[in-house]
């Protein structure tokens, strides 16, 4: 299983964290892919969570402006590009997307909720936490 992840820089609330892991728990047994966009906040939070699991292998999509980056770790680390067209690639290199906006109800000057409206446009599963 591939995932792909977009949240706010705000970072991601405990409710939101324990139903990330309960959705990792249901894959720990079997090699999967995790996908973000290596910003501060909750590209930030998915990371620390997903490095606990050994069978995951993080990909980190980083946006081209440094300002914002979190600079996670991982061996799979793709070359810079913009906001929108990295946020595409994650979508696109996913087989599910988990979104923790920080706020509950779509937002037109979001990151997170463009990446979501993009999920939905190409008809990609989104759980929005």
């Amino acid at each position: 299983m591939r995932i792909g992840f977009t949240g706010s820089r705000n970072g991601i609330t405990n409710e939101q964290r324990e139903s990330i892991i309960q959705f990792l728990d249901k894959n720990k047994d079997t090699e999967f892919e995790a996908h973000h966009g290596d910003c501060i906040g909750a590209d930030t939070d998915f990371h620390n969570i997903c490095s606990k699991y050994e069978k995951c292998k993080i990909y980190i999509h980083p946006p081209n402006i440094n300002t914002m980056r979190s600079y996670c770790k991982s061996d799979n680390i793709f070359q810079p590009k913009p906001y929108i067209t990295r946020n595409h690639d994650i979508v696109d290199s996913c087989d599910v997307l988990l979104a923790c906006p920080s706020e509950k109800t779509e937002q037109l000057r979001s990151g997170t909720w463009a990446t979501i409206r993009y999920a939905r446009k190409i008809n990609k599963p989104v759980l929005i936490y």
